[in-house]
C-alpha cells in the first residue's frame, strides 16, 4: 500500500503533460471554472445574452424602452470515452517498470489526444451555420492558399468576427506551400493569426466515426466517416467554441488492491464537450477538400 500515493504523484501529472503537448486543439479549452457548473456531470451551463438596438431619441418622451434577457442554457457533454488496461507485475517487473510506465504516456500521446482532436474538429466542421466554402477545393499552390486564407478571413471580417483570437489549423503541405514561397505576402497572412497550427490530415475530417471498444470494433479509436471530407484548414476563434475538458480521470490499480488480477491497474476516462455558441458560428470558417 505505500507506493500508492507515490505511484499517483509519478504518472498522474506525466499524464496532463503528456497530453498538452501532443494534443493540437488544448489551446482551446475553455476557463476551467466554468466546467465545474451544471446541474448534473455531465452538463455546462452557459449564460446567453440577448437585447434589443438603438431606437429614436424623443426630447418630449426621452428614450425609447429597451428589453434585454439573460438566459441560462444547458450544454450537455457530447464525449464521453473510456479504456482500462492491466499489466501482470511480473511483466512489470521483468521489465524494470517500463510496462507500465510506457503504457500510460503511450496510450495518452498515441491514441487519446489523436482522437480528441479529430472529434473536436469534426465537431465544429458539422456545426449549422458555420462559415465554408460552397464546394470542396484542391489547393495546389501557395498563391492558392493564400487567396483561399484571404476570402476566409475577408468572410469573418463581414460577419464582425474580432480579429484578436483567430487561430489557424492547416494540413502541413498547404503549411509548407505558403512557407516556401518566403515572401512579405506570405509572411504577413500567417502574422494575423493569434496561432497556427499544422494538423495531420489522419485527424482533420469533416466527420468521423467513434468505435466503442466492443465486439467487431475492439480495436477502439475512431475512423474517418465514409461522407466525411478532408479538411485544407479551419479558422477558429476562440470565444465562439464550447470546449472543456469536463473530467479528466486517469486512474491506477496497484496489486494489492486490485480484485481482479495480480497486476496494475491503468484506466483512462474523458468526458468533456465540443460545441460552437449557436450565436458565434460565424468565428467558425471551415475549408475542405472536393
Amino acid at each position: 500500500m505505500p507506493n500508492a500515493i507515490e505511484l499517483a504523484t509519478s504518472f498522474v501529472p506525466v499524464l496532463d503533460e503528456v497530453y498538452q503537448n501532443a494534443s493540437l486543439t488544448a489551446n482551446l479549452d475553455g476557463a476551467a471554472e466554468l466546467a465545474s457548473q451544471g446541474a448534473n456531470a455531465n452538463e455546462l451551463i452557459i449564460p446567453m445574452m440577448d437585447m434589443q438596438g438603438l431606437g429614436d431619441y424623443s426630447r418630449n418622451d426621452g428614450y425609447v424602452k429597451g428589453d434585454m434577457s439573460l438566459t441560462n442554457e444547458t450544454v450537455k457533454c457530447n464525449y464521453d470515452r473510456g479504456r482500462m488496461f492491466s499489466v501482470d507485475t511480473m511483466d512489470d517487473l521483468e521489465t524494470a517498470g517500463i510496462a507500465f510506465g510506457r503504457l500510460a504516456g503511450e496510450f495518452i500521446r498515441t491514441k487519446v489526444a489523436p482522437e480528441v482532436d479529430a472529434f473536436r474538429f469534426a465537431s465544429y466542421a458539422g456545426k449549422a451555420g458555420i462559415s465554408k466554402v460552397d464546394a470542396g477545393t484542391e489547393l495546389a499552390t501557395g498563391e492558392e492558399v493564400i487567396a483561399a486564407l484571404r476570402v476566409a478571413m475577408a468572410k469573418m471580417d463581414e460577419d464582425e468576427v474580432p480579429v484578436e483570437d483567430r487561430h489557424l489549423y492547416i494540413t502541413s503541405p498547404l503549411h509548407g506551400l505558403v512557407k516556401d514561397m518566403d515572401t512579405t505576402k506570405s509572411r504577413e497572412i500567417l502574422a494575423e493569426f493569434a496561432s497556427v497550427t499544422k494538423v495531420p490530415q489522419k485527424r482533420f475530417y469533416t466527420a468521423i466515426d467513434l468505435k466503442s471498444g466492443k465486439d467487431g470494433e475492439a480495436v477502439g479509436g475512431f475512423v474517418k466517416n465514409a461522407d466525411a471530407k478532408d479538411i485544407n484548414f479551419m479558422i477558429i476563434h476562440k470565444p465562439a467554441v464550447i470546449q472543456y475538458p469536463k473530467h479528466i480521470a486517469p486512474k491506477i490499480i496497484e496489486p494489492a488492491v486490485n480484485q481482479a488480477a495480480d497486476g496494475y491497474g491503468f484506466g483512462y476516462r474523458n468526458v468533456g464537450v465540443a460545441d460552437v455558441y449557436k450565436n458565434k458560428v460565424a468565428g467558425i470558417y471551415l475549408h475542405h477538400k472536393a
